[in-house]
């Protein structure tokens, strides 16, 4: 893709090092252009294999992995064909998309000859930041459930486990949903993210939205398909403006439009969802981008997403995608107005989720503003370089 060729400097210019010129230690240093012509220009750039080619690759290897996990896991009768929403089973069964981005993951990198770390989990305090992301999830969830409390359109009943029962669930379902924070972001906010801002310019993410909302228009079936298409028109004018203002965090940005879009589009399969819950999905899968940019690594993510999950479905007992689990603390139910409470949805499918997400995405950046000025140029500059 058009980033990662960069245009040679005359032999008359002044020696000054530019952004995609640094060499990072975790990086590929850059050959000469010389090198990257004829067939092998095509597969290999100035960083390494091409983001076009490693994406496919990367697609094709998780592909692989999961189905050989997948089928060991079902052999073991760990998993079944039949889904189920209870905590050993969502445990069980994100360990098949988990192990399957890890292989892929590790043969990827080694391709590219990139350190795992390298995809977005670097950067300044990296475990202080996992547990301000969880901390944030739960509040960001406990509110936008105390406000559906309030307005009454959620009703609290009894409670539905008590004394090692809560233990025991909480532990199993965090156990779960932190690795639905490690695989979601993992694929989104880490690889797919790097991976495309060191090799995406606007004309590429307008092709690949483009593409998405194809795809749906033959493919979808309510679902709430509206949602990517919101967010699909919601980044083209930020994106051409600072395609067209040659900003060199436009990769970094275009990336995140793209990766979030893509985010809500996968959840388009979920049962139960509507068009306010795709479209959630898409616009926090932007806010934990931001949170790369201001933080330097996904961890602040990781732990959001885990907790937010896990406060939704055990602690509070709310539907999650249109889904009920087993094994929940709290219990409650929806009323009113489906646009207000979500109804069988949750309250991600709520028009107050949307709110929720622009508070959070606003404390973010307020609470990280010190380090907002300093994070976004290593992340270029390495990404960059890559």
């Amino acid at each position: 893709m058009e980033p990662e060729d960069q245009p040679s400097m005359p032999e008359t210019a002044p020696a000054v090092q530019t952004l995609d010129e640094q060499h990072w230690p975790d990086s590929p240093p850059p050959s000469a252009p010389d090198e990257y012509r004829g067939l092998r220009w095509v597969f290999i750039g100035p960083g390494g294999l091409r983001a076009g080619w490693s994406v496919p690759l990367f697609t094709f290897l998780f592909i692989l992995f999961s189905w050989f996990v997948g089928s060991a896991l079902s052999r073991a009768h760990l998993i079944g064909r039949k889904a189920s929403f209870t905590a050993t089973a969502a445990l069980f069964g994100e360990l098949v998309p988990f192990l399957g981005m890890l292989g892929a993951a590790a043969i990827v990198a080694l391709v590219e000859r990139r350190r795992f770390l390298d995809y977005n989990l670097r950067g300044p305090r990296r475990v202080p930041r996992f547990f301000e992301g969880l901390a944030a999830g739960f509040l960001a969830l406990s509110a936008l459930v105390g406000i559906l409390a309030w307005g009454h359109w959620l009703h609290f009943g009894p409670v539905a486990l008590s004394g090692a029962e809560i233990v025991r669930f909480g532990a199993l379902w965090g156990c779960a949903f932190l690795l639905v924070g490690c695989v979601e972001e993992g694929m989104f906010r880490c690889y797919l993210q790097f991976t495309l801002t060191r090799g995406i310019n606007f004309w590429w993410a307008l092709g690949i939205e483009a593409l998405l909302c194809v795809i749906l228009v033959f493919t979808g079936k309510g679902n709430g398909v509206w949602g990517v298409y919101g967010m699909a028109m919601l980044g083209v004018a930020p994106c051409w403006l600072l395609h067209q203002t040659r900003a060199q965090s436009s990769g970094f940005w275009q990336a995140a439009w793209v990766s979030s879009t893509l985010f809500g589009f996968v959840h388009t399969g979920n049962a139960g969802e509507n068009w306010i819950g795709i479209f959630a999905a898409a616009a926090i899968g932007f806010v934990f981008c931001v949170s790369v940019w201001v933080t330097g690594s996904a961890w602040w993510a990781i732990g959001c997403h885990a907790a937010w999950d896990w406060a939704e479905t055990f602690f509070f007992g709310t539907a999650d995608s249109g889904t009920v689990a087993t094994g929940h603390f709290l219990t409650t139910s929806p009323s009113g107005a489906a646009l207000w409470s979500g109804s069988t949805d949750g309250p991600e499918g709520s028009l107050l989720v949307l709110p929720t997400i622009l508070l959070l995405l606003v404390a973010l950046i307020v609470l990280y503003r010190r380090e907002s000025a300093a994070a976004p140029d290593v992340a270029a500059q390495r990404q960059g370089a890559a």
